[in-house]
């Protein structure tokens, strides 16, 4: 007769740390930073959390928001301006090149974030950020307005673009084949190419995206919004 089972009273049991909204973005951060966005989903999440997953829904109301979430996490490690440092112009670019950097690392999360609207604190602070920067500079209110989303926008989908590319096997082969495709482009047919032939694929990839917002930071002080 095999010996009666003792049973384990649920006092004794170690208790379940309490669910916070908190707690299941960094959670998410980490299987991002682990497996790739992916992985991210309200079953594996819940079963992290030792929960079911609708229990998660109070907290976080569908995927969007939390790569919203996921997001603004990230940010929390975006260099801050120091107002004794560079230019404002200098700093507004720092600023949006560690904004892409962060999505350079995520690019499935940059991909998400071109389709959404991130409202979490620190994605708001970097927007103010950005706006008291380009006041500054004396970048007209609605002009600034306007600017902010235009070079977020530019900044979210560099990195996106940048991230298929490396995700995808023939990048490289097709990079190659577009390279040569432009040198044995002939002189007499496409007199453009042939000018600028030496200048198409110079510069780094830091130094291209430097001159990237500083065309867009030109164009946002010069050019004013339409009147209503």
């Amino acid at each position: 007769m095999s010996p009666r089972r003792v049973p384990v009273s649920r006092r004794d049991r170690p208790a379940k740390p309490p669910l916070s909204r908190a707690g299941a973005v960094a959670v998410a951060v980490r299987i991002m930073q682990e497996e790739g966005l992916e992985r991210v989903t309200m079953r594996r999440l819940a079963s992290e959390l030792d929960t079911g997953p609708a229990s998660l829904y109070v907290y976080v109301q569908n995927m969007a928001e939390l790569h919203g979430a996921i997001l603004d996490e990230l940010l929390a490690d975006v260099h801050r301006p120091d107002p004794a440092g560079k230019s404002w112009r200098g700093t507004l670019i720092g600023l949006l090149t560690d904004y892409t950097r962060v999505l350079l690392g995520q690019p499935s999360l940059a991909r998400s974030v071109l389709a959404l609207r991130p409202s979490g604190p620190n994605y708001v602070h970097l927007v103010d950020t950005l706006l008291g920067l380009l006041h500054a500079g004396g970048v007209p209110v609605a002009q600034a307005a306007w600017g902010v989303d235009l070079l977020l926008q530019h900044a979210t989908a560099t990195a996106a673009e940048q991230g298929v590319r490396s995700e995808a096997v023939d990048a490289q082969d097709e990079q190659d084949a577009f390279v040569e495709a432009l040198h044995d482009a002939g002189d007499d047919d496409c007199p453009n190419i042939a000018r600028a032939r030496d200048e198409l694929f110079s510069g780094t990839g830091e130094q291209r995206l430097s001159w990237m917002f500083d065309v867009l930071i030109t164009g946002i002080s010069a050019v004013a919004v339409p009147a209503a």
